[in-house]
């Protein structure tokens, strides 16, 4: 190591043999940071996985633009629509087509007893509105009034029960005063608002619901014709549809802006932002205890060395090598142990937890930034230091 550095750096690799000097310090230090990390890295796993599960229900999704209540901050928050809104839409030109979707949500309590907490979706099964093999091979069966379509991705659904459903046996069920029958499984996923989705036609969901009715959709799902651009048939339905009841959006606008929503507005969005501020502060702290402790113990040294005509850019230099070195070797456990913390996070939730390339690569550049500035706050002291009155 000290080999290696020295032909990197051109000189005697001074911050490195004073780390190594105190293993024990350098151990704590090593420790600091990778901690700093892993609590970063959790944070940012937990905000990644709450961005990624609302996207899930739009990603299926055969429509090109959404027709919302105007108070629909998300997709399953707001007011619902007039089903008026679906016939305007349908006289815009370059409008192939529009169906309503109803949304509504339900708590399964099952034998076992834990309870699976559903986001039901209401469509129409002779449309697809799905683009899912498994969701359109079933519409035919979702006709059938009280059929299901339960999501086994779901939390604290059994592989087995999905397997068996999908082997032909279908799972029946109580859900708000009707026995529903689950004829096939679909994949979405668990998030934060529910454990998975179920799908039921129009009119099941009517009856399940029977406080909602035909005429007031969640939202309408709009289509539009082959090789129109669907921000122009927006615009145009904007324009026909000048209501101010409602809020017209393609569906990638409604998710980007269904994502800021969550991430800026909602407390457990900001909580997880917050908690990214708070390990950026532990590490600078920690960073900076070691790296300020470790310049007052060689003051004198230093001191001399400036005595001697050595600038504030040498001292510098070494500081910054120490602050580098403890960047990268408190960033390699910390990236291992979030490997293996976001494995356990996802066989616990659900919840997709993953690591990305992108994240580790902007952790590894802002650990060496907050070492950088912990470096260079650790320095003031001896940039200020007159050698005369060290001795």
């Amino acid at each position: 190591m000290t080999a290696l550095l020295t032909t990197l750096l051109g000189r005697l690799p001074i911050g490195w043999l004073q780390l190594k000097h105190n293993k024990s310090r350098l151990a704590a230090a090593i420790a600091g940071v990778a901690f700093a990390n892993i609590l970063i890295f959790m944070q940012l796993g937990f905000l990644g996985a709450l961005v990624e599960t609302t996207k899930l229900p739009y990603r299926p999704m055969v429509a090109d633009i959404l027709i919302s209540a105007s108070d629909a901050n998300t997709l399953s928050d707001g007011s619902n629509v007039a089903r008026q809104r679906l016939y305007q839409a349908l006289a815009v030109p370059g409008v192939a087509d529009a169906s309503p979707f109803y949304l509504g949500k339900f708590d399964w309590q099952r034998d076992n007893g834990t309870t699976v907490n559903f986001q039901v979706f209401g469509i129409d099964p002779t449309k697809q509105i799905f683009n899912d093999p498994e969701i359109d091979k079933a519409r035919a069966q979702l006709q059938l009034l009280d059929t299901a379509l339960l999501d086994r991705s779901a939390r604290n659904i059994e592989p087995e029960l999905a397997a068996s459903i999908d082997g032909g046996m279908p799972h029946r069920f109580e859900a708000n005063g009707r026995t529903l029958s689950a004829v096939r499984t679909f994949s979405i996923g668990a998030g934060f608002e529910a454990d998975g989705y179920l799908i039921v036609s129009d009119q099941t969901f009517l009856q399940m619901y029977p406080q909602r009715t035909a005429g007031a959709p969640t939202h309408i799902l709009v289509t539009v014709k082959p090789g129109v651009s669907p921000q122009t048939v927006a615009q145009d339905l904007r324009s026909a549809i000048p209501e101010q009841d409602v809020i017209i959006r393609t569906v990638d606008e409604a998710a980007a802006a269904d994502e800021a929503y969550q991430t800026t507005e909602r407390p457990v969005g900001v909580i997880f932002g917050f908690g990214v501020i708070i390990g950026v502060l532990v590490g600078l702290i920690i960073v900076y205890q070691v790296l300020s402790t470790d310049v007052a113990d060689h003051l004198r040294e230093y001191a001399t060395l400036k005595a001697v005509g050595y600038k504030q850019s040498f001292f510098l230099s070494i500081v910054f090598e120490e602050a580098i070195i403890l960047a990268i070797f408190g960033f390699i456990p910390g990236v291992l142990f979030a490997f293996g913390l976001y494995d356990v996070l996802t066989s616990a939730t659900g919840l997709p937890v993953e690591m990305t390339g992108t994240r580790a690569i902007a952790v590894l550049f802002g650990t060496s930034a907050m070492c950088l500035i912990s470096g260079a706050i650790a320095t003031r002291r001896l940039a200020g230091a007159n050698p005369a009155d060290l001795f």
